[in-house]
């Protein structure tokens, strides 16, 4: 849900007039299924795709990694070429990934189509926000992400069982329903300016650096050597690059500010610490409970739900409790919930500590994006929050690779 809101703030002004905000949520939300249903069928996604189950996992990682990548990027599209190209990109992106996806006879042809799909997906998601251009309209697409990335286990499941074990990851296509009625708007031109106007060049160099060092920091988990190595070597040249470039990509108040670091490094650390529960959770039910896979399904479906409520609550009380005790509140229960779900042997304490992990994943998304950007001169403040959105979207690559190594092996 953060990922969608950063997303608006970084695609520039609101339409004139406006589309139905059903259409917007459908263009936007699936994708938070397709990135969710993997979840309990990974043993059946493996087989059907010929490798072990800690390799099927590569299918979440590639997904969230994509989607990390493709957020900043196609928004910043948006600003320098406009929304009518945009989308026409992001549908190409995503029905040939999943098409590539559903057809694949090889495994790495599988992990190009899933990325293909998800980096499409981003950039959906980055018209659907700029096109949605109030906060109610803004409430019924983050709705929709909330509700549609908890049904994404159940989904996933009901469909491995009824249609086959590649069928839960094709459901994020149907975003593709709303790109009709969508590019009609935009044709018509009652969207906002289709072409926004230039104020600085794109910093290619600097999205590139920070795409590759994302790609490293992923990597680093499965490949501790490589991955932190080529991280390190990366990070040298960034820190140079962002020095010429104060107001490229990566702003250079930003990395100097505190406050924006430790916000940016909460936000990955509760980011990852929830991906890794989520996709932990079944087999650790599995092992320490005589639960079936189906309530394992719906408990877990009903926790992240009333986590993801909850997190809505705190988002409209955090001006009223304020930063400090936000903070403290959101620290108090990402360190419990680990560790909860470590000592757990019954259902209801794994679960529990799921809720917790959805409720302090989002919640800080709503309160540390504010908070950091902040940080930043206003000018700056846009790609501030595409970088802060990335450290969130890292964790959900990092996490499902730790769930892997830790109990999926």
């Amino acid at each position: 849900m953060s990922t969608v809101t950063a997303t608006r703030r970084l695609t520039g002004p609101a339409p004139t007039r406006r589309l139905s905000a059903l259409w917007l949520a459908l263009l936007a939300a699936p994708i938070a299924t397709g990135a969710n249903a993997p979840v309990l069928i990974l043993p059946d996604m493996a087989r059907s795709l010929g490798v072990p189950t800690d390799r099927a996992t590569w299918t979440v990682t590639v997904f969230a990694w994509a989607m990390t990548v493709g957020t900043p990027l196609f928004a910043a599209l948006v600003r320098h070429r406009g929304l009518g190209l945009t989308l026409v990109v992001s549908t190409a992106a995503a029905l040939a990934g999943t098409v590539t996806l559903a057809l694949a006879p090889w495994f790495s042809l599988a992990l190009a189509g899933r990325a293909a799909q998800a980096a499409g997906g981003a950039g959906l998601v980055a018209v659907a926000m700029n096109l949605a251009g109030s906060t109610r309209r803004m409430g019924a697409i983050t709705a929709g992400f909330g509700v549609l990335g908890a049904v994404g286990p159940l989904v996933g499941s009901v469909l491995a069982t009824t249609v086959g074990a590649r069928a839960p990851l094709t459901v994020s296509a149907l975003a593709l329903l709303a790109v009709p009625a969508v590019r009609r708007h935009i044709a018509s031109g009652e969207a906002a300016s289709e072409r926004p106007p230039r104020t600085t060049p794109f910093d290619a160099v600097g999205a590139g650096l920070v795409v590759a060092l994302a790609s490293a920091l992923v990597l680093a988990p499965t490949a501790p050597l490589a991955g932190g190595l080529t991280a390190a070597a990366l990070a040298v040249p960034l820190a140079l690059h962002v020095r010429r470039r104060p107001d490229g990509f990566v702003p250079a108040a930003a990395v100097r500010s505190r406050a924006f670091r430790h916000s940016a490094l909460l936000a990955f650390v509760f980011s990852t610490s929830y991906f890794t529960l989520l996709f932990a959770l079944p087999e650790l039910a599995r092992r320490r409970t005589g639960w079936s896979a189906e309530a394992i399904g719906t408990g877990q479906l009903a926790a992240l739900l009333t986590g993801s409520a909850l997190s809505w609550i705190l988002a409209a009380k955090a001006g009223r409790l304020g930063h400090r005790r936000s903070l403290t509140l959101l620290v108090a229960l990402g360190t419990a919930a680990p560790l909860a779900a470590a000592a757990a042997t019954s259902a209801p304490v794994l679960l529990l500590a799921a809720a917790a992990a959805v409720f302090v994943a989002t919640g800080s998304n709503a309160v540390l994006s504010v908070h950091a950007s902040r940080q930043v001169p206003e000018a700056q403040r846009p790609a501030a929050i595409g970088l802060f959105v990335l450290c969130y979207q890292l964790g959900g690559a990092v996490g499902p690779a730790l769930a892997a190594l830790s109990v999926l092996t």
